[in-house]
């Protein structure tokens, strides 16, 4: 409803309106600004230029695994749920990747019948940024639960950013394969949570060199039965070392919160990183115990690789290349 609306009618019927109703218009005036104030907000929410800066300096030059042939990367941004600000710096940085590495082509889209077999198949892995209750289950979306799940099955990637385990409640299959779903996040985006590295010498975990670090960042728990060590690789989770991180503990299960893992789905492969709330996360250094660590885009980077190309973690190096 227009602003212009609902004042003309509470002028003309402000005489005879009790009080109740008075404050029932005021309210739904209020309700109305708000509601601009946020779809203005977030319409105009995205990286600066400063930012975007930032990005490209945190990205890196050269992939550290060539395709033989070009490769398409499809980026599902959509939520029906909460949305993430940071989504936009996802977007962005993501295409600046493919862009600056030449590794392959971003296309950014919110529109799930991308994920419909006519659709889907031209592309190499899907990314899910952030996305929210999508509401995607065989019953309601038949054509784009069978697209997806033959994607994956059939030897492409799926890679999730943060909120990606906020999607499936009624698609079971689907869950199991992404490894979590959303609970809770005991641990908050305004706090700095130590985090350590459980498969050092996986491909995607040599940049580290084994050293934990800290991070602002929100943190989902991860519990059974969609969270699971013995049918996913987990790469590195919350450290329960750390006083701070353990007092946030609500849950037994919540002694062991992945943060990142992988995944073999039929022939494809699934990547997944817990961290990318804040929208710092897209380019800034961690807060290493130690030493400052590379920035969390060659992670990305690298899982994309791999999800991408079969047989590309075989040639991913330890090092994040910078010339």
């Amino acid at each position: 409803m227009k602003l212009e609306i609902i004042l003309d009618t509470v002028a003309k019927k402000g005489k005879n309106m009790g009080k109740n109703s008075k404050a029932i218009s005021i309210i739904l005036i209020c309700l109305w600004c708000v509601g601009q104030m946020a779809s203005a907000g977030w319409a105009a929410k995205g990286p600066t230029a400063e930012e975007i800066q930032k990005i490209k300096q945190a990205a890196p030059v050269k992939a550290t695994a060539r395709p033989g042939q070009p490769r398409k990367l499809l980026v599902i941004n959509l939520c029906k749920g909460y949305k993430h600000s940071s989504i936009p710096y996802w977007d962005v940085a993501l295409e600046i990747m493919g862009k600056k590495t030449g590794a392959y082509t971003a296309v950014i889209s919110s529109d799930l019948n991308m994920l419909k077999p006519s659709n889907i198949n031209q592309f190499d892995a899907v990314c899910l940024n952030n996305t929210t209750k999508l509401g995607l289950n065989p019953n309601d979306t038949p054509e784009m639960c069978k697209g997806l799940m033959d994607f994956i099955k059939g030897g492409k990637g799926i890679i999730g950013i943060h909120a990606a385990t906020d999607n499936f409640y009624k698609w079971k299959e689907m869950a199991h394969i992404m490894g979590g779903i959303f609970i809770a996040h005991p641990w908050t985006a305004g706090g700095t949570w130590a985090i350590k590295i459980d498969d050092p010498q996986h491909s995607l975990m040599k940049a580290f060199k084994g050293q934990s670090f800290k991070i602002k960042d929100e943190i989902y728990s991860t519990r059974s039965p969609y969270y699971n060590r013995g049918k996913q690789r987990v790469l590195m989770s919350l450290d329960m070392s750390d006083e701070k991180t353990r007092a946030k503990v609500k849950n037994p299960e919540d002694i062991d919160t992945g943060i990142s893992w992988v995944k073999k789905v039929g022939k494809g492969r699934l990547f997944y990183c817990a961290l990318g709330h804040n929208h710092d996360v897209v380019w800034t250094i961690c807060l290493s115990i130690r030493n400052p660590l590379p920035e969390r885009l060659y992670q990305k980077r690298d899982g994309i690789l791999i999800r991408c190309w079969p047989g590309s973690h075989n040639m991913i190096t330890a090092r994040a290349a910078r010339h």
